[in-house]
């Protein structure tokens, strides 16, 4: 199985929101669209789905055209998606059957679902004396992470093939973060082809061997995260000390990338420089807590590429 984007193009009149777009997946696992509000990554991903027509370009899955109704496929959509005044179970069946999933295995797997996330009680609610359900099982009032959880049940009860995810965090406390998490690997090891958009670049570079950051349509960026990060070598330095350690900065002219109360971020040059600076401090008798040197993160090399951000409009 694959999964192949060629040069997709979209145009709202005179605006071209999509420019060109091109990634392949030839293997199960995560690729990751990022890209700051209004780069062209919700309308890439509706694209992709046939939920938007496009200029020009194909969708392939296997090698043919995509066609999401005979092809299962999950969407998890930023925004909500729920029908705020009918019951949550109702429409859990009623997108089931919109997959193609049979009454008896729709109920299963809402079941299974349901347990997981820690929402039965929103979606098998017991009734007391007045017969009324002691929990509320009807979209709008539930909180924004609870929704979060329910869409997330709509886009796995299919069992899907391909699953495409659209921040797919957002409104979850920590906690909540974590659960979603498991889900995410628990798909990635049944050998799902994910894509996932986030602005959170520690959850990217957690799940993504291979991204794309689009700027207000552009590739700007493009390949595997790993090979990436290597090019642009390990020139980032964190280091705390006891002492102060600011003359020693000044004295080899390290750039300070940032200086937090305890600890200096500096770029280098490369080892050379950094070990370099570690023989003037151990020499003076400084004492070194951490000496970190490592390749840039995602996040900065996000904003490298990206530069200023811009809202959306």
């Amino acid at each position: 199985m694959s999964l192949s984007v060629k040069n997709i193009t979209k145009k709202y009149g005179d605006k071209l929101v999509v420019d060109d777009l091109n990634f392949e997946m030839s293997e199960p696992g995560v690729y990751a669209l990022l890209g700051t509000n209004g780069a062209g990554k919700t309308t890439s991903i509706r694209i992709i789905l046939g939920m938007l027509a496009k200029n020009s370009g194909e969708v392939l899955w296997q090698g043919k055209p995509l066609d999401v109704v005979n092809t299962n496929v999950g969407y998890l959509a930023e925004e909500r998606g729920l029908y705020p005044k009918y019951s949550l179970m109702d429409q859990l069946m009623y997108f089931a059957k919109l997959r193609s999933v049979d009454k008896h295995t729709a109920l299963d797997r809402i079941k299974y679902w349901s347990n997981r996330l820690g929402v039965d009680e929103y979606i098998f609610p017991k009734k007391g004396k007045s017969r009324k359900a002691s929990k509320p099982n009807q979209a709008d009032q539930l909180s924004k992470g609870n929704q979060q959880k329910i869409q997330l049940m709509v886009a796995l009860l299919s069992d899907p093939e391909l699953l495409i995810i659209d921040e797919p965090f957002s409104g979850l406390d920590p906690l909540n973060t974590d659960l979603f998490k498991s889900i995410i690997r628990e798909e990635i090891s049944k050998s799902k082809y994910l894509i996932m958009s986030s602005h959170q670049m520690p959850t990217i570079e957690e799940f993504c061997s291979d991204i794309t950051i689009l700027d207000r349509g552009k590739v700007k960026l493009q390949g595997n995260l790993s090979t990436i990060k290597k090019s642009y070598g390990r020139v980032n330095l964190l280091v705390k000390c006891e002492q102060d350690i600011a003359p020693y900065i000044a004295s080899l002219n390290l750039q300070i990338v940032n200086k937090t109360p305890s600890e200096y971020h500096l770029r280098v040059e490369g080892e050379d420089q950094a070990m370099a600076f570690l023989s003037k401090l151990i020499g003076d008798n400084i004492t070194v807590i951490k000496f970190e040197l490592r390749e840039p993160s995602l996040h900065e090399i996000f904003v490298e590429k990206v530069g200023v951000v811009q809202d959306e409009k």
